[in-house]
């Protein structure tokens, strides 16, 4: 039995004096974060005035950027700017100062180089009507009221949609400890998050179903969701795209409406509907394709794909963007199994996931549709609109996303063993534990794909299947 942590969501059925409750409490938060971002603010250019003086060292505004230094700041004012606190939880204010100093740790972390990816914005005010209605409770009486209400500090009782069997049958046996609650609106309905810490069961190897699925490459496209190594497609469902055409009408009688007006907000209200039902069905069909692959098969091989630069293709950016690639990755490496960096050790670390399959992530430069499954011959030329891949060595005519999934689980031949894996072709000579499969090179790199007449390898670009 390993503690993992996990979250149930539910939605709720709140009435009048429910619904007031949770609006009250979402504006609490709300307010909260705007009034501490005032005064981050007004400390900066306090700040900023002093050093043009010639202050510096302590003798300078202290600005509150922490969590510690906001509640501290809050709760010396909160009387004065805020004398109705006391009708919300403690909780509500809570939550948004914790929300400003997150998204105040990020924005120094990304300037400083500390955070990967893409530069972080300063925080900025939330507007009723545009931001997102939430808060949660760390602390205080809160959690499932039997199978069909939750309690909610200040709040009280408050119906559930649907039965919380799972969760109250872990919370009743002692198998789940609660650690928080978020609750949320989203598309105007309101939904409860338990986040709890859950003793499950990780099998230690690889189940009889698993070992007859062995090794498993799965190739994304667009054309199809999934190629996988077997010969099955799983098709693109394209949510979004059916139901591109009812968009496109809310949204043209959306712009069209006047400002201000009880059209205009119930044309907001069913645009959000919408948007909310695309993005659950899009959302429900993946979780279904990654646990089938999770439970039939002990290991699977993907690529790791560059989505933010495949989205900068103007041609492919909607397309890419419906399929979800990163929320697939994201889900797999849950339910499978992935590499984490320990903080303390500050050495990669292999954490099992639900299912005890392993998820193997092939480099991001490994060729996998340049290259023939059958000898191993390679077409630096192959191009996007080339769906079907032939070899001119052993005369092998493939679909393109077949053969590319073929080499990916050719990756791999054999299962892993605790901490130790095995690749075929790598280069590595000895039988000391590999390293993480994001760090490991299977084969030689190929930065970029040479054009006919040109010399490989002057800027290196992905490859998009």
């Amino acid at each position: 039995m390993k503690t993992t942590l996990q979250a149930y969501r539910f939605a709720l059925d709140p009435n009048n004096v429910g619904r007031a409750g949770l609006r009250r409490h979402a504006g609490a938060c709300r307010f909260a974060f705007d009034w501490g971002l005032a005064r981050v603010k007004a400390a900066l250019a306090q700040r900023e005035a002093e050093e043009s003086y010639g202050l510096a060292g302590d003798l300078l505004t202290a600005v509150p950027w922490t969590l510690p230094a906001l509640r501290l700041a809050w709760n010396t004012v909160k009387n004065d700017i805020a004398p109705w606190w006391a009708e919300c939880s403690k909780e509500a204010f809570s939550a948004g100062l914790a929300q400003l100093a997150a998204g105040l740790k990020n924005f120094s972390d990304s300037r400083t180089g500390r955070r990967k990816g893409r530069k972080v914005g300063f925080p900025r005010f939330k507007k009723r009507g545009k931001a997102r209605d939430s808060f949660r409770y760390t602390t205080g009486s809160y959690g499932p009221d039997g199978d069909r209400h939750v309690k909610l500090p200040r709040i009280g009782r408050v119906k559930v949609h649907e039965p919380m069997g799972a969760l109250t049958a872990l919370l009743g046996d002692g198998r789940a400890r609660l650690l928080g609650v978020a609750v949320s609106r989203t598309a105007g309905r309101w939904f409860v998050s338990f986040t709890v810490a859950v003793e499950r069961e990780i099998p230690d190897g690889p189940s009889a179903r698993q070992a007859t699925g062995g090794v498993i490459g799965v190739d994304l496209g667009v054309k199809h969701l999934a190629v996988l190594s077997t010969g099955e497609k799983v098709p693109n469902p394209k949510h979004a795209a059916w139901a591109e055409k009812k968009l496109r009408k809310t949204s043209r009688a959306y712009a069209r409406s006047q400002p201000g007006s009880s059209g205009r907000r119930k044309l907001a209200a069913d645009l959000a509907k919408q948007h909310a039902h695309t993005a659950n069905q899009r959302r429900d069909g993946l979780h279904k394709v990654t646990t089938e692959l999770a439970r039939t098969h002990h290991t699977v091989v993907i690529e790791d794909l560059h989505v933010a630069g495949m989205v900068r293709n103007h041609s492919l950016a909607k397309a890419v963007s419906e399929v979800g690639m990163g929320e697939l990755r994201r889900q797999l490496e849950y339910k499978c199994g992935r590499w984490v960096r320990d903080p303390k050790t500050r050495t990669q670390v292999y954490v099992p996931g639900w299912h005890g399959a392993h998820l193997h992530v092939a480099d991001r430069w490994y060729p996998s549709s340049k290259t023939c499954s059958g000898c191993g011959w390679r077409n630096p030329s192959l191009t996007l609109s080339d769906r079907t891949f032939s070899c001119p060595s052993c005369g092998l005519v493939i679909d393109r996303d077949e053969n590319a999934a073929v080499n990916l689980a050719r990756l791999v031949d054999r299962e892993y063993i605790g901490d130790v894996k095995t690749a075929r072709g790598a280069d590595r000579k000895t039988n000391a534990p590999a390293p993480p499969a994001r760090r490991r090179v299977a084969v030689k790199r190929e930065p970029g794909t040479a054009k006919t007449g040109q010399t490989r390898g002057a800027s290196p670009k992905g490859e998009a299947a």
